[in-house]
């Protein structure tokens, strides 16, 4: 039996809130369980210095966590005057899978940045991040079609499909979804997949962390990760209409 109770194959309870920044193009509380994680899109009227004078935009991702998102207070990593290994990987992470889905040229020489700060971490933080960050994405985009901003006629063209993502793992022999922090932290692999609507892998993380894992393991995983990721994009679905 896992610590939430939960089914092997069952997620947790997962709420998009929309709108919940006032000042941002498009934003979104997203929650995975006791995991919350609020997602703002900001346009900017320019693009990256090197992107200058190409006819297309950038969409990237910065993540942080909060001091006391988690059981004790973590000092903030401004403080120390850079982010850490573990922060720049998910920030690239969350940027690379938005891009995947997203039509750079019909943005036009703007970039799109999404924060994604976690409030509370309760595992999977890095997969929510990006579930929730592609609703803010798709209202930011939204936002901008208002405003004939758009070098497209529809918002498809623009955002041509759905990104989720969610975590899998090995506790105690058995495979499961959506790992929470006790499961996490005493998995014996641990994975994250990204993934389109349309079925599409955009990104596969994979670590044994105890003992190396089977491709049937894997594929197990993979099979869960499928389950999980395709009642994301419902919901997100749902979220948007």
């Amino acid at each position: 039996m896992r610590p939430s109770k939960r089914a092997a194959d069952e997620m947790r309870k997962v709420t998009l809130e929309r709108g919940v920044a006032r000042y941002a193009e498009g934003s979104c509380l997203i929650s995975f369980g006791e995991t919350k994680v609020l997602c703002a899109a900001s346009l900017e009227e320019r693009p990256p210095p090197w992107l200058r004078g190409q006819g297309r935009g950038w969409v990237t991702a910065e993540y942080a966590m909060l001091p006391r998102a988690t059981l004790e207070r973590t000092r903030r990593e401004v403080s120390s005057g850079r982010p850490s290994g573990r922060t720049q990987e998910i920030q690239r992470l969350i940027g690379r899978s938005l891009r995947a889905v997203t039509d750079l040229g019909a943005i036009g020489e703007r970039q799109i940045v999404i924060d994604c700060d976690v409030i509370q971490a309760d595992g999977g933080t890095r997969t929510a991040s990006i579930t929730g960050a592609w609703v803010a994405l798709h209202d930011c985009l939204t936002w901008m079609k208002a405003r004939s901003l758009l070098k497209c006629e529809v918002l498809g063209e623009a955002l041509a499909d759905h990104c989720a993502a969610v975590s899998c793992g090995i506790v105690d022999g058995t495979p499961v979804l959506d790992l929470d922090y006790a499961e996490d932290s005493a998995a014996e692999t641990d994975a994250n997949f990204v993934m389109t609507g349309t079925g599409m892998v955009v990104e596969a993380q994979g670590t044994a962390e105890r003992k190396p894992f089977s491709e049937a393991e894997f594929l197990s995983l993979f099979n869960l990760a499928k389950q999980g990721i395709a009642s994301l994009v419902e919901l997100q679905k749902i979220s948007v209409m």
